[in-house]
């Protein structure tokens, strides 16, 4: 929560938050907004459901305060199976539910005219705060949206959405964003039981951390976590190497070897590429995995392995089984708990905190001072797309830290600037900014604009305002103002 606490804090000086008013009648809501603007709450007034879910798709807020009625479109009404009536009735649970997936962090209040039994209990089975009836009492709504502030605070303080996960059992991650945040929750909750764990996303995304992380958050942690690729092995040598032989299998067996199924017995064996073996070793796969059994080349005696299954692939398994290049029936089997992680362009704000943190590690393997990373380049990096994901990216701050070591004289600390970026990046970027400016922000406001440089400048900087106005080219005096005139943290 980006809140900005009093030095002083005491029981009358609530956590200023970031406010969200969804209201279609204007006169109520500046009432509401200036009755929270008294004790530094910002807010941003919107004036239907869609306007409403743009904000929540672009904004960041610690509350949301919606009316239960309000005008809605057949589309929307449809939203979530048809539950929000046509005549936007309850429309205001299709922006709680909306609040929910798109601000986890925030709490939301209710405020409707119209308050019944039936719709409170609705609006707290969606994850509402609470619930206020109209006409408002603007003493009692005021101290509503304080408690609801200081709950967002007291997680936040907490530590339950620490952004950088260094600690036991997840180490080499990465979790400022959201979508990672998910993941790291989703493998604490698998991890103690023996589910099969079935992990996707493009290569270099980073699964096979995942994978470990599994192993080190489960029972089996101090025991073997074997790792396997399955990718550009013939179907002999995979049987071989999954399954083992007897000595005399074939030309060369001189003696017998057990295969990965045997050497993770009690612990975890990771295969990666699952979606690259043949159709005939994922029969033999199926097999094993539900008998528990496997039978080594040139044996017919089953030998006994108890084992916790994870795989991962970078491809749509859906698609190969409608194809006839995946069986079905091993994917059910593999899918019985599902992580897929997204690319490194779809969680941008992890960027900067990756490129830092392998900028400071490869600066140590080679005994040299943690290097700074300039504003400049985090700003070139995170703008660009990465189709080579996390993997691409570490390989380039590599070269780049080298570069800069290599730069430095004696004793000092290398400094990575913008001319260490490789060309090839530099230029993806700058073709990606000339797309952005010849296409995709034609017929957008300036207002808008402005609002999403604001925005994005803000998560880059992990919301160090100072930082972001130098970045933009302000005073932060001037940042300060547009960021309450925009409701924006």
């Amino acid at each position: 929560m980006a809140t900005a606490k009093h030095d002083k804090p005491d029981a009358a000086a609530p956590p200023i938050a970031q406010v969200l008013i969804v209201e279609d009648e204007p006169d109520h809501a500046d009432t509401m907004a200036d009755a929270l603007r008294k004790p530094g709450h910002v807010c941003t007034i919107v004036g239907g459901v869609s306007e409403a879910m743009e904000e929540l798709r672009g904004g960041a807020f610690d509350v949301v305060v919606t009316d239960l009625r309000m005008p809605t479109s057949a589309g929307q009404a449809a939203h979530d199976g048809e539950s929000v009536s046509s005549d936007g009735s309850d429309a205001g649970l299709l922006v709680l539910r909306a609040a929910r997936a798109l601000q986890p962090d925030a709490e939301t209040v209710m405020v409707t005219a119209h308050g019944d039994v039936a719709t409170a209990r609705t609006a707290f089975k969606d994850g509402a705060y609470d619930f206020i009836e109209k006409p408002l009492d603007l003493a009692v709504f005021r101290s509503l949206i304080n408690r609801a502030a200081e709950a967002v605070l007291l997680r936040t303080e907490s530590g339950e959405l620490g952004e950088l996960v260094q600690h036991d059992g997840f180490e080499g991650l990465i979790a400022g964003s959201e979508p990672m945040r998910r993941i790291i929750k989703t493998v604490r909750t698998v991890g103690p039981s023996n589910i099969a764990v079935l992990i996707t996303g493009e290569s270099g995304t980073g699964k096979e951390l995942i994978a470990s992380a599994v192993h080190k958050n489960s029972p089996r942690s101090g025991r073997r976590y074997v790792a396997f690729n399955c990718a550009g092995q013939s179907e002999s040598l995979l049987e071989d190497q999954l399954f083992g032989h007897v000595r005399g299998a074939f030309t060369g067996a001189d003696k017998d070897r057990e295969g990965v199924f045997e050497y993770a017995d009690k612990g975890t064996l990771f295969l990666d590429e699952i979606g690259d073996m043949p159709m005939s070793m994922q029969a033999k796969l199926l097999r094993v995995l539900e008998t528990g059994e496997v039978v080594r080349l040139g044996s017919n005696d089953p030998r006994k392995t108890d084992v916790r299954f994870v795989s991962a692939t970078n491809k749509d398994l859906r698609k190969m089984i409608a194809e006839g290049t995946f069986r079905e029936d091993l994917y059910f089997r593999i899918n019985g708990a599902h992580v897929d992680v997204p690319p490194l362009r779809e969680r941008r704000e992890d960027i900067p905190r990756i490129a830092q943190h392998a900028a400071a590690r490869f600066a140590e393997e080679m005994n040299q001072p943690m290097p700074e990373v300039t504003d400049a380049v985090l700003m070139r990096l995170t703008a660009y797309d990465w189709p080579g994901n996390v993997r691409q990216l570490l390989n380039v701050v590599q070269n780049m830290v080298v570069s800069a070591i290599g730069e430095a004289p004696d004793g000092a600390t290398p400094r990575l600037e913008a001319r260490h970026i490789p060309g090839d990046i530099r230029a993806g970027e700058d073709e990606g900014e000339a797309g952005a400016a010849s296409g995709t922000l034609a017929g957008t406001s300036l207002e808008q604009i402005e609002k999403r440089a604001i925005r994005e400048t803000l998560r880059l900087t992990g919301g160090n305002r100072e930082q972001a106005a130098k970045l933009l080219g302000i005073g932060e005096r001037t940042l300060y103002r547009k960021l309450k005139e925009y409701g924006l943290r």
